[in-house]
């Protein structure tokens, strides 16, 4: 498997972004969706990774710079195949050794309360994420759960 920057306009990875943000409106109400389009995806603020394997969409990733010390983990989606391979976990550490690199102290993300997010809730919290309140300009919602990582 191979986890490089990549482009969230390629097609592969818009059917991708595509379905993830369908599940996350089909999930939650439209109001506790934060998911990013592909277009906020390619934000100067943003980068982006997808993991392949034989030139084989897997998943991607994406990492926002909040401020000098803090990143917000976004848009960690695998595809229906590459689920329960590992992939995910992969990905996570990619952006997490990425964000360490780049200095950040702190990483954070939100993501669902509903059981459709329980996997993606436990591999952050085996991944030392912890529950935080919200950051950035994200607002109590019983809809969302908020994790950070000190780095």
């Amino acid at each position: 498997m191979e986890i490089s920057t990549d482009d969230p306009g390629r097609r592969d990875v818009l059917a991708l972004l595509e379905q993830h943000l369908a599940d996350m409106y089909a999930t939650s109400p439209a109001e506790s969706v934060h998911a990013l389009d592909p277009a906020a995806l390619a934000g100067p603020d943003i980068s982006f990774w997808t993991a392949r394997e034989d030139g084989r969409l897997l998943g991607c990733a994406a990492l926002k710079q909040l401020a000098p010390e803090h990143a917000e983990l976004k848009s960690m989606r695998t595809t229906p195949l590459a689920r329960r391979r590992g992939v995910a976990g992969r990905l996570l550490d990619h952006v997490l050794a990425e964000s360490r690199s780049r200095g950040h102290r702190r990483i954070s993300l939100e993501t669902g309360t509903e059981d459709y997010f329980a996997p993606a809730r436990n591999l952050y919290l085996t991944r030392g994420f912890a529950e935080c309140g919200p950051f950035a300009d994200y607002v109590l919602d019983p809809h969302s759960m908020f994790l950070t990582l000190e780095l």
